[in-house]
C-alpha cells in the first residue's frame, strides 16, 4: 500500500521525487493528526515503515522476511499508532522480534517496556545508555539550546499529548558493542555516535538501504522549527558528537531517519557535510 503523509495523500515515490530543503523528503505541512482512522501503511520503502502521522518524535519498522525490528519507540502514546501500523501491514505484535534503541532518552524509550512485558520482545541498547533507559539515572545535563517559543511550545503539546512527561522505563535491556551486527531481523550494524548521550548510536541496515541516527542528527528542530541537517537538539556534549561523524564516513544510504524530523535522502555524505560545517 502507499505512503499517507497528510491529507495530499503523497506516496513515498512522489516524496522522493519533491524539492524541499537540503535533502528532506516532506511535504511542507505534514499533519500532526493523533486521531487520524488509517489503513494504509506508512510506508517509505519496500520493507521499511515510520510510525504515524507526523515526524515530531519518530519510531520506525524493518520487515524481513514477515519477521520485524523496531527502531525507537517514541513516546508512550505511539502505541497507538503502532497498532494501526501492525493492522495496515498485515503483521501484529507476534512478529516483532526485537526493539532497539538509538540512545535512552525519554521520547525514544516510549511504549518499548510495554512491548518486552506483554510480548516477550527483546530491547536493545548501548551498555552506556541502558541504566537510562532502565530509569535509574538521568541524562547528563545538556547545553541551553536557542529556542522559539511556537515550535517549542509545539513540540510540548505533542507530547504531553502522548504521555511524553511520563517514563515507563525497561525492567531488562540487552546490550551490545559498537561495530556489532545484530542478529534481529534487518541484521543492522551498530554504529558509534556518542554525544547526544554516552551511549548514542546509529543503525545501518544495508538491505533497507536505511541509516537511522537517532539523535544524532535532526531534519527539523523541535526547539527552533529549523529544517535541515543539524545535531539534535539537548546534545550533552556537541563536541563529541561532531566527532562522532567520521564514523559516518564511507557509509551510504538512501534513507538517514532521524529520532526527529522527515527523512533526509540527499545521502549521509551530504548529511555530514551539512552538519559540520555548522560547526
Amino acid at each position: 500500500m502507499k505512503a499517507t503523509y497528510h491529507s495530499d495523500q503523497l506516496d513515498h515515490r512522489q516524496l522522493a521525487a519533491t524539492p524541499f530543503p537540503g535533502g528532506v523528503a516532506t511535504p511542507p505541512t505534514e499533519a500532526h493528526s493523533l486521531t487520524e482512522n488509517r489503513t494504509t501503511t506508512m510506508q517509505l520503502a519496500p520493507s521499511l515503515n515510520r510510525l504515524g502521522t507526523s515526524s515530531l518524535v519518530n519510531s520506525y519498522i524493518v520487515e524481513e522476511g514477515g519477521r520485524l525490528t523496531v527502531i525507537d519507540t517514541g513516546l508512550p502514546g505511539h502505541w497507538k499508532e503502532l497498532q494501526k501500523e501492525l493492522v495496515a501491514m498485515g503483521r501484529t505484535p507476534a512478529d516483532i522480534r526485537a526493539v532497539i534503541l538509538t540512545h535512552g532518552d525519554i521520547d525514544h524509550v516510549g511504549f518499548a517496556e510495554r512491548l518486552r512485558r506483554d510480548h516477550g520482545v527483546p530491547v536493545w541498547v548501548h551498555p552506556l545508555d541502558a541504566s537510562e533507559a532502565r530509569g535509574e539515572t538521568k541524562k547528563p545535563p545538556a547545553p541551553r539550546d536557542a529556542m522559539r517559543i511556537g515550535p517549542m511550545i509545539s513540540f510540548m503539546v505533542y507530547a504531553m499529548r502522548l504521555g511524553g512527561f511520563r517514563r515507563h522505563p525497561l525492567k531488562e535491556v540487552m546490550t551490545f558493542e559498537p561495530g556489532a551486527t545484530l542478529d534481529v531481523p534487518g541484521s543492522p550494524r551498530v554504529i558509534a555516535m556518542a554525544g547526544h548521550t554516552p551511549g548514542s548510536v546509529a543503525y545501518h541496515f544495508a538491505g533497507v538501504d536505511a541509516l537511522f541516527v537517532g539523535d544524532a542528527m535532526t531534519t527539523r528542530s523541535v526547539v527552533t522549527g529549523k529544517v535541515g541537517a543539524a545535531l539534535g537538539p539537548f546534545t550533552v556534549d556537541r563536541a563529541k558528537t561532531l566527532e562522532s561523524l567520521a564514523a559516518l564516513d564511507g557509509v551510504s544510504a538512501k534513507w538517514v531517519l532521524p529520532g526527529h524530523g522527515p527523512a533526509w535522502t540527499e545521502g549521509v555524505a551530504e548529511a555530514v557535510r551539512a552538519i559540520r560545517a555548522q560547526g
